[in-house]
This record gives structure tokens, sequence and C-alpha cells, in this order.
């Protein structure tokens, strides 16, 4: 008997414990003379999938490539999230466009989780998966056309221009309307960058960023003539400075922040963004929410004691979320040599750039584990091998293992050695997988998505796209040609 998305969901939520998946065991080295990155890794599993839960997943889905999700590393992640320390109250915001499959969005709302979505069209697909308008938070480059009927609905918009916040005003003029302000901090962080003010693919903050309205217009009044002029109140300060930004950075833009508020005595709420480091691979260090996360709290107190005014904390994760809860599950399709000078042995997968985009696009590296596949355990092989990743596209730029924050420069990963139809797992890959990636890239179809709950059982919860599903929008016209 099909059981119904509500039961599924439910059962999958609150099913039994399971025995703990143990994280895979990654040594990496890298060297800029040889352009080699070499690993040590557990070859009985990756950082959540056995041979045999991948092959579950396999099943669930009908074939490779597929997204592979962890309620148990989802529940994991929230609690760590949801423990973030406090003075007077906290909301936690899921930054929905890293992973936005409506099971995700149910399951952190299930949690108390609110979302942080960054169009218009998230807000609707929030809203779609059950999400009430008031868990719902709308931080945009590009305010929709119907702004207005979301806000009337409950959702809480951060006017993130000085042309947001006027047209914001002059649809609400008059009415006292409640808004939040994104402020640009003057300074940024990702995680691909060392600079706090130079362009960065990954740094959203300083004066080599578009997003957030620039700090002068804040303290030189601009800001609070406006919402002076169409009599709105600023209830909700908010900043966000970059993906992967250094947690001593953060912490002191998040303390910085609170000076904004003092600009405007309606404020109710300090919205500090999200962007905490998750260590992927062996060495990389994941920001600990409780460590940087008392010095705040600690200065959202004084801010009560010189202010008499208890701000409650909004932060917005995404990546620390769903980041590690998530995994590429690929088939090697295909394995090719090369020799002589700068050669290679090369892994091509059934999956790429039309599913895992971050390597090509910011030099990303994903700890890669090879499965057999059979989906035996007692199949697993110990011989490794030196060998390049690459995926399907018929692009030179759709490489899995490029060296470490170079995208245009490849790398080799020591794995198991591979035979063609065996397993390769991406681990890493919950967070701006899904979400982003050049999908119909070639016309491959979109992958589908599957859910591993508490006792290893895979659902599926999004169908693999149809070739026509990828066209189907097109209009044939006549006589034209």
């Amino acid at each position: 008997m099909r059981m119904s998305t509500a039961a599924l969901l439910c059962s999958v939520y609150t099913a039994g414990s399971t025995a703990a998946f143990a994280p895979a065991l990654l040594t990496r080295r890298y060297s800029s003379s040889s352009s080699t990155l070499s690993a040590t890794t557990n070859p009985l599993q990756s950082i959540f999938l056995t041979p045999e839960t991948a092959k579950a997943c396999i099943d669930a889905a009908g074939g490779t490539p597929l997204y592979a999700y962890s309620i148990d590393k989802l529940e994991e992640a929230a609690d760590a999230c949801l423990a973030f320390p406090n003075a007077y109250g906290l909301t936690v915001r899921y930054a929905m466009k890293a992973c936005p499959n409506a099971s995700i969005l149910k399951y952190f709302h299930s949690k108390n989780i609110h979302v942080d979505a960054s169009s218009g069209f998230e807000v609707r697909r929030a809203m779609d998966a059950g999400v009430p308008a008031e868990n719902i938070s709308l931080s945009t480059q590009e305010l929709p056309e119907d702004f207005a009927a979301l806000v009337d609905m409950g959702v809480k918009l951060n006017a993130c221009s000085v042309s947001q916040l006027e047209r914001f005003g002059e649809h609400y003029a008059g009415k006292g309307a409640k808004v939040g302000v994104r402020v640009n901090p003057g300074v940024g962080s990702g995680g691909f960058s060392a600079s706090t003010t130079g362009f960065s693919k990954t740094n959203v903050g300083g004066p080599s960023s578009s997003f957030g309205i620039w700090h002068e217009l804040v303290t030189d009044g601009t800001v609070p003539d406006i919402v002076e002029r169409y009599g709105l109140e600023v209830e909700r300060i908010h900043t966000h400075i970059g993906s992967g930004s250094d947690p001593e950075i953060w912490q002191q833009v998040a303390t910085k922040s609170l000076s904004f508020c003092k600009v405007f005595p309606t404020v109710k709420t300090m919205n500090l963004g999200g962007g905490y480091k998750v260590g992927r691979n062996k060495g990389e260090v994941t920001t600990d929410l409780q460590k940087i996360g008392k010095p705040v709290a600690d200065a959202f107190k004084k801010f009560a004691e010189k202010e008499g005014r208890e701000l409650q904390m909004e932060i917005e994760p995404g990546t620390y979320l769903v980041a590690m809860a998530g995994a590429l599950v690929s088939k090697v399709q295909d394995k090719v040599h090369t020799t002589g000078e700068n050669s290679h042995t090369f892994l091509k997968l059934d999956a790429g750039m039309t599913d895992v985009l971050r390597p090509s696009l910011y030099g990303a590296v994903h700890p890669i584990t090879i499965l057999p596949g059979s989906g035996n355990s007692a199949d697993v092989g110990d011989e490794t091998e030196s060998v390049v990743v690459v995926g399907h596209c018929c692009e030179s730029g759709d490489l899995m293992t490029p060296a470490p924050g170079e995208p245009e420069q490849l790398a080799e990963q020591e794995l198991r050695a591979a035979a063609v139809g065996d397993i390769l797992v991406m681990d890493g890959s919950g967070a701006y997988c899904s979400g982003m990636s050049t999908k119909n890239y070639n016309s491959f179809p979109e992958a589908p998505e599957v859910l591993v709950d508490k006792a290893g059982k895979a659902h599926l919860i999004r169908k693999r796209q149809t070739l026509s599903q990828i066209y189907e929008n097109e209009i044939s016209v006549e006589g034209v040609f």
C-alpha cells in the first residue's frame, strides 16, 4: 500500500534509532608542485553511506546519479544550531537556497526552525511545503513585484538596498509598516578568500559586495530619513558577510552590528546571518557554534544594559545545517588513461557539474569514497590508485577534483582502485549542490533525491526528471523558417 506524503514523513522523522555511522577517516595532502591530493579513506563507507545503504538509495531512485540525505545528520546539525548561545531568545532560520527540497523544509519546520528566503519564488515554495508565512524572512537581491502581497500574508521583509526601502515605503506610506534593514557592515569574509574588503565569490560584505545597504547610509541619516518620511518601523537589523566566513571576523561583525540597532529605537531583533564554516575534509575545522556564540550573547547583554532593550537574536545557517547531511551518489561509467608528462588516470562519472557545481565554480574539494558496484561490503578491495575525477559533460571545466581553491587546476586523489560500474560517493554535497548546478546542460535530466531515515531505509523525495520535462515549455512556431 502506498503511504501518503504526510504519513511517510512522519514515519521517517519518528523512526527508531540506528547504529551510528562513523565518519570516513580522511587524510589529505596537497602539493602545489605536483598538483596532487592524496587521501587515505575508510573504504567501507562514506560519511553516512555504506555500500549497502548506497545501493538502497540507488534502488529507490531507479539508478544513478542521485542525491542522498541523512535524517541523523540533519538532526545533529539542527540541534547544534538550536543550542546557539543567546541572551534573550533565538530564532534559527534555514537558508533554504542551500537545499530547497520540500522534505528538508518540512523536517526543519518540525524542529521549529524558520526559513530565510532569497527570492519571492523561494517564499512561495516554502509556503507550498507547509511553512507558515510568518515563519519566513525574505532578503533578496531582486525585490519581487508581489512583495506587498507576501508581506501582507505575514512574510518578514529585509530591505537590501535604498531603492527597496523606498519602494516598500511608497507602498506602505503612513501605515506604520514594520520592515527589516539589511546592512553591509563594510567588511566581509568567505571560505575561499582571505580578504575582508576585496571581491570573492563567497564574500558578501565590504566595498566589493552589492549585498545590503552600505553602512554609512545608515549612520549618515539617509536610511533614517526614508524611514521617517514614510512612517515605517524598523523592527530588525540584518547583516551577513559570506559563506564559510572566518569565525573571528564573523564574531567581530556580529558585535559591530549591534551599533546599527542603536540608530533605530524600534529594533527588536538582530539577525546575524549565517556563513559558518563546515569542515568537509580531514584537517578542515568546523565552526564551534558555542565558542563563537557566547561572546556575542554577552554583547547582547551589554547592549541591553546600555540601551534598555533586550534584543532577540536570529541566525541563518544554510551550509551548516545540510552540507554534511547530503552526498552525491554516482557511478564510474568510464576510465581512461593518458601518458607522458602531465598524464593521468581519469574516472568519468555519470554525474558532474550538472549535479555538483562547487568544484568547478569555487575549486571546492569534496570527500570522495569508492564503493563496490555490487553494494556489498564484502567486495571492498584494498588496492588504491591516484586519479582525477571528472564529470559527464562535454565541458573541459567539468572537474570534480580541482586543486583546493583553484577551479582551473586539476588535482589527483588517491582512492580505492575503481572499476567501471563502481559507486562513487561525493560527501559534503548537501548544501549548494541540488539547488545550485548547471542542471540540464547537455540535456542531462535533473537527478532525483533520496532521504535515508533513522532505520537506514531510503525514501524517494524527488523523482528523476524526464527528458521531455526539460523542453516541455518550448513552443514550436510555424512559418518562420
